[in-house]
């Protein structure tokens, strides 16, 4: 196409009195139509912050109500599961400051906070700070309404311990699958006598029959931990450790992914410490050598399709990191995992 006169008044015809956010293109013109008609607020640092821009659902804690949600985001300000650095029961409040992620997953087309009915229900209402038992039985119950309801769960953490109550309640009536992007199996066992900790989430979740350990993989493993982790391999679970990743390519790590998991229910966990310190380093074990934040959106935009329950992002300490980079990333990651269930899995 040549630049000349005609094609600037082409141009101008079009554009000049655009008011902001008429598209052309159609299918631009329907994301556009969604997202300006919503009478959202404009200026992202408006209003009370919710994860994703999501609408807000006050829920009574004594009688939670989550009728008529397809996918229910929920806070779990939780950390006593932690082995190292404390602070990821900030993660939820930090989460739910960065703006400017989404609305419009360009690569996945689709806008999920538009194409599904979608609701920020708040924190989990916990009694206490100081009883990681009595905490993981108010995740679960939380969860368990959430499920009951119909609608699936997507978790901002808080530490990985709290994905055992979770897939408690998600694999009550049977097994799931589970794709698990994380620096750590997190399948090892006790920790100063603490079965709990978030270093076992998985084998916990076996153990208890809720996760099928043969549609499992997991994706960033490195480390010095690996010894802790025999039972990963042990139970028929699929492990890609970080060093081959480069050697398979991320095509062939999707492929395995879907494999693996199949086209039954399926599970997703993140931990932000999948990705190098560079990317993420507010958390609280951190591990040179993972994934980038490129190639951690292709893994999660590669999974398509595959049959989502629930899922969640864990492990952003938000006090280690200076820039919010941290959170940014796992906003990011959220807003991943939240398209996908556009394209798979029960509404």
């Amino acid at each position: 196409m040549a630049w000349n006169e005609a094609e600037l008044e082409r141009l101008r015809r079009r554009y000049t009195d655009d008011p902001g956010g008429r598209m052309h293109d159609a299918k631009f013109a329907h994301v556009a139509e969604r997202v300006f008609s919503r009478g959202a607020r404009r200026a992202p640092f408006v209003g009370v912050p919710t994860f994703l821009t999501a609408p807000w659902r006050d829920v009574d804690a004594a009688a939670p109500d989550f009728s008529g949600l397809d996918v229910a985001i929920t806070g779990v300000p939780f950390d006593l599961g932690a082995s190292n650095r404390p602070g990821t029961r900030f993660g939820p409040r930090a989460l739910r400051t960065i703006e400017r992620v989404g609305p419009y997953n360009h690569v996945l087309e689709c806008t999920p906070i538009h194409d599904l009915a979608v609701a920020d229900v708040g924190d989990v209402p916990f009694s206490g700070r100081y009883d990681i038992h009595a905490g993981h039985r108010e995740i679960e119950a939380w969860v368990q309404a959430i499920v009951n309801a119909g609608a699936r769960p997507l978790s901002v953490g808080g530490d990985h311990s709290i994905t055992y109550p979770i897939l408690r309640a998600v694999g009550r009536d049977r097994p799931v699958g589970l794709v698990h992007i994380d620096a750590h199996s997190d399948t090892g066992g006790p920790l100063d006598g603490l079965r709990e900790n978030h270093g076992a989430p998985f084998r916990n979740a076996v153990l208890a029959g809720v996760l099928d350990p043969t549609r499992t993989v997991q994706i960033g493993l490195r480390g010095a931990s690996e010894y802790l982790y025999e039972f990963a391999s042990d139970s028929g679970m699929t492990c890609i450790h970080a060093e081959e990743i480069d050697l398979l390519g991320i095509a062939a790590v999707i492929n395995r992914a879907r494999e693996v998991v199949g086209d039954g229910p399926v599970y997703v966990s993140f931990d932000i410490d999948a990705l190098d310190p560079a990317f993420a380093p507010g958390t609280g074990t951190p591990e040179i050598g993972g994934l980038t934040s490129r190639e951690a959106q292709a893994i999660l935009r590669g999974l398509k399709g595959i049959n989502i329950v629930g899922g969640d992002l864990v492990e952003v300490a938000p006090q280690y990191d200076a820039t919010t980079n941290t959170a940014h990333a796992g906003a990011q990651m959220l807003f991943e995992i939240l398209s996908l269930m556009v394209h798979g899995g029960r509404k």
